[in-house]
């Protein structure tokens, strides 16, 4: 099964891939990898939910927000490569949780992104990860989460 129909059966249609909020560009492909810029949980071009982890926004909010950021990495993706059936694999998540001082629930807030891959990807979507707590991200976002891929070569 593809992963196109996998999102069809998850019930998740792929947004337009999020504008670079600045001098930057938001995916780079050398060789079979293929590297994403930090992906923001947005929604139509605004934050899904602004604040930090254990201020007003709980681990499992936290978590369908990690869940959005995939989505749009995978749109990113799909929109450079033209077809999710082109991942081979995905490496490496790093995921930023803005949190305050003592919340731990940074990995169960990045389940959200890591869960989903699987969902779509399979087995290609299982990755290594690093989850780390940050005192504040851009636009005062929740999370942010980089993407390595690798991809068929072309």
């Amino acid at each position: 099964m593809t992963p196109e129909k996998r999102l069809e059966e998850l019930g998740i249609e792929l947004p337009p891939p999020p504008a670079p909020l600045g001098a930057y560009v938001p995916v780079l492909k050398t060789g079979n990898l293929l590297f994403l810029s930090g992906i923001l949980p947005v929604r139509e071009g605004r934050l899904i939910k602004a604040g930090k982890l254990g201020a007003g926004i709980d681990e499992q909010e936290g978590f369908m927000l990690a869940r959005a950021a995939a989505v749009n990495a995978l749109a990113v993706v799909k929109g450079h490569l033209g077809e999710l059936g082109s991942v081979k694999r995905c490496l490496k998540l790093t995921g930023y949780v803005a949190c305050v001082p003592g919340f731990t629930g940074q990995a169960a807030v990045l389940n959200g992104a890591s869960e989903l891959l699987v969902q779509v990807l399979g087995d290609a979507g299982r990755h290594v990860r690093a989850a780390v707590g940050v005192a504040a991200l851009p636009m005062d976002s929740p999370l942010e989460i980089e993407f390595i891929f690798e991809v068929v070569q072309s």
